[in-house]
């Protein structure tokens, strides 16, 4: 197991390390293919865009599904003093990137790196900058670049619609915390891979079929709406885990989702996999998300007839600079081991 969790782990920071908004992932999407093909499998590509992988197995077809998609930001107006005010992709919130140092990815492939700013961030010169709105009509992206016109930014081939990413900061403490941007939904993928090198490792003969789909609109509502494996009869959202507030999960557990926004999970799925954390002696927690929606819940909107099923590592702060915990991986992939190989 050990080994398995290094590889997680260092998956996780190769994928981090590839910025990906949603409907900016074709480059990540990429490297998840290639990474399953050295594997020994042989995933696809859905016309969306999603992965797709057949980890073998017979019967009673199951999926694994987690998102690869981040938050982001797109240009939405090359201001006349040549910098740039964005707007969120997903539900990016301007006081979680505040002095972010970011990327601006072009048409043409150039990349030019900024930082994004209050209007008049220095307190020096800015009296209310205490009072200043944080929001990105009150933000601009300063560019690394000596551009102090609009007309000197679009020389640079910079326009609106062009995406921009920030900087993950991917961090693992000696003591096992992980902290990064976007282990919503990454740590998951990296978890699935892990999943996927374990099965080939161990020579597993799984006794239900399992698929992998690794989707790419999932911040932005629709990510397992289509494309399904048409013979599928359950699929399981690996997502983050919440913790915060009045909910019992933390980073070092793996927490199994009853209810969200959208409604409740699959009954015997949600007790399955209580049995199973129970049986393998998991640290785990059952809870309630107030503010969540899954791809279990976008593939259940969009008419799919699919039992469905929650689970996730711990993180900590969503959708900002996020917290999670190698004893959380290790719970999850447990977790998913346990289940795959008893039904």
């Amino acid at each position: 197991m050990e080994n398995i969790l290094d590889y997680i782990l260092d998956q996780l920071k190769n994928l981090t390390a590839i910025d990906s908004p949603s409907g900016f992932t074709h480059e990540v999407t990429g490297y998840t293919v290639r990474q399953l093909t050295d594997l020994g499998y042989s995933p696809r590509l859905t016309n969306k865009g999603c992965v797709i992988c057949d980890l073998g197995g017979e019967g009673e077809p199951l999926i694994l599904s987690a998102h690869i998609d981040t938050l982001g930001g797109m240009v939405a107006e090359v201001k006349g003093n040549g910098r740039l005010r964005i707007t969120g992709v997903g539900g990016l919130n301007a006081n979680n990137c505040e002095t972010e140092t970011c990327r601006v990815h072009t048409r043409e492939g150039k990349v030019y790196e900024g930082t994004l700013q209050m209007n008049s961030p220095s307190v020096h010169v800015n009296g209310d900058y205490s009072k200043q709105s944080r929001n990105f009509n009150e933000m601009e992206i300063v560019l690394d670049e000596n551009t102090k016109t609009k007309d000197e930014t679009l020389a640079l081939g910079i326009s609106v619609g062009d995406f921009v990413c920030f900087d993950p900061r991917t961090v693992i403490t000696k003591s096992g915390y992980i902290k990064s941007r976007f282990l919503d939904d990454k740590l998951s993928v990296a978890i699935l891979l892990g999943l996927a090198k374990n099965i080939k490792d161990m020579k597993l003969a799984l006794k239900r079929k399992v698929y992998i789909f690794i989707t790419v609109y999932e911040e932005v509502g629709h990510g397992a709406s289509g494309a399904l494996p048409p013979d599928a009869v359950e699929i399981i959202s690996v997502d983050m885990g919440c913790v915060g507030g009045s909910l019992s999960c933390t980073e070092r557990m793996v927490s199994i989702c009853a209810k969200d926004s959208r409604g409740p999970y699959d009954y015997t799925v949600t007790s399955n996999l209580i049995r199973c954390a129970k049986e393998e002696g998991l640290d785990y927690a059952v809870d309630i998300y107030p503010y969540y929606g899954s791809d279990a819940d976008a593939a259940l909107s969009a008419g799919y007839d699919l039992r469905h099923g929650l689970i996730g590592p711990g993180v900590y702060a969503s959708h900002g600079y996020e917290r999670s915990h190698v004893d959380g991986v290790s719970n999850t992939l447990k977790l998913l081991m346990k289940y795959i190989k008893q039904n």
